[in-house]
């Protein structure tokens, strides 16, 4: 198969598409092209020698779709692509919209439905965990920078200021708050999510589902080290039934097709994990799962081929990640190439 992988950056808020690409390459069965697909042309995945065997540039989908779609059929001409992997949150509702247009020239996907992607958003997490009788902190969605003088009366501070798609501060007064909202509003727009703060340990789990209820596989990791903008920088995997039995949970309730990331906070005073986010793919610490014995960016590809592919059902305990900054040198041309070519 040639498949083709979005999210290339690898910055301190790197995104899944390297990790996944190594996953893929760690399947001996896969004997096609890996062609990297990136919205700029400085995302460090282009320059990592031997990840990809072709990259090319194409258009965000705020630009619309339609130009997104007229550049990967031109490059579907050349690479003739059988699957797309979209590992971006903020590009999975264009793709979504996309996929049976990319079926009809002959490229497969497997992604969440849009009702699926809507559920599990920020926003409407809450309610979807009320309902489903899962531990979720209380939170407010605000869509002005006035309705935060609500804080006082919903939370105690601290509380967690959180973007639609990506990004959270901790906010410990209301100019902290009033920081943090107009940073995320002005980057990810409305609404903004005021969530109640839990101190504690981080889990985050990482699983795929088949589409019609089952979980393919499931990784649970402790957060090790988190950077500022809360990203895990190392983790451990871990032996824990709970956090797994409420990713089914989740994967059986939403009949979830693609993979996803459910984010835990164990809190410190009550032992009781809380789910903070579900995050809609694979994580950029997904590469910890095949290390760990479940190569689930495979088994995607093989549920995308229609293939059946049998759960797994353990996992090794004790594997630790540890992400680190690697200066990778090239020369200009590699990058004018790619500027002026849109290719590589």
């Amino acid at each position: 198969m040639n498949i083709a992988v979005t999210g290339l950056n690898a910055t301190d808020n790197p995104g899944p598409g390297v990790p996944v690409i190594r996953s893929l390459k760690e399947a001996k069965e896969i004997n096609g092209k890996i062609i990297g697909l990136a919205y700029d042309p400085l995302e460090p995945g282009l320059y990592v020698e031997n990840l990809t065997d072709k990259c090319y540039q194409i258009p965000y989908p705020s630009s619309g779709l339609e130009n997104l779609f007229n550049r990967i059929s031109k490059i579907n001409e050349i690479e003739k692509i059988d699957l797309l992997i979209p590992t971006l949150d903020s590009e999975l509702y264009g793709f979504v919209k996309l996929q049976d247009k990319l079926r009809e020239i002959g490229i497969k996907t497997f992604l969440p439905t849009l009702e699926q992607l809507n559920i599990r958003g920020k926003d409407k997490l809450f309610d979807f965990c009320k309902e489903n009788d899962i531990k979720v902190p209380k939170n407010i969605l605000v869509t002005s920078a006035q309705e935060l003088s609500k804080i006082p009366n919903q939370f105690s501070y601290p509380v967690v200021i959180k973007g639609i798609f990506y990004e959270a501060y901790i906010a410990n007064n209301l100019d902290e708050a009033l920081s943090a909202f107009n940073k995320l509003s002005y980057k990810w727009g409305f609404p903004i999510i005021v969530q109640e703060y839990i101190k504690g340990d981080e889990f985050n789990v990482v699983a795929l589902g088949d589409g019609r209820g089952t979980t393919v596989g499931a990784v649970a990791m402790r957060k090790l080290y988190i950077t500022d903008k809360g990203k895990g920088w190392s983790g451990i995997t871990i032996d824990d039934p709970n956090i797994i039995s409420v990713s089914r949970k989740v994967i059986k309730k939403t009949k979830w097709r693609s993979g996803m990331e459910l984010e835990f906070i164990k809190d410190s005073k009550t032992n009781e994990y809380y789910l903070l986010e579900i995050n809609p793919r694979f994580p950029a610490w997904v590469y910890l799962a095949p290390a760990a014995g479940q190569n689930l960016p495979y088994a995607l590809v093989k549920l995308a081929n229609g293939e059946h592919v049998q759960p797994f059902d353990s996992f090794e305990i004790g594997k630790i990640f540890v992400r680190c900054a690697w200066d990778l040198i090239t020369d200009i041309k590699f990058l004018e190439k790619i500027t002026v070519k849109g290719e590589n």
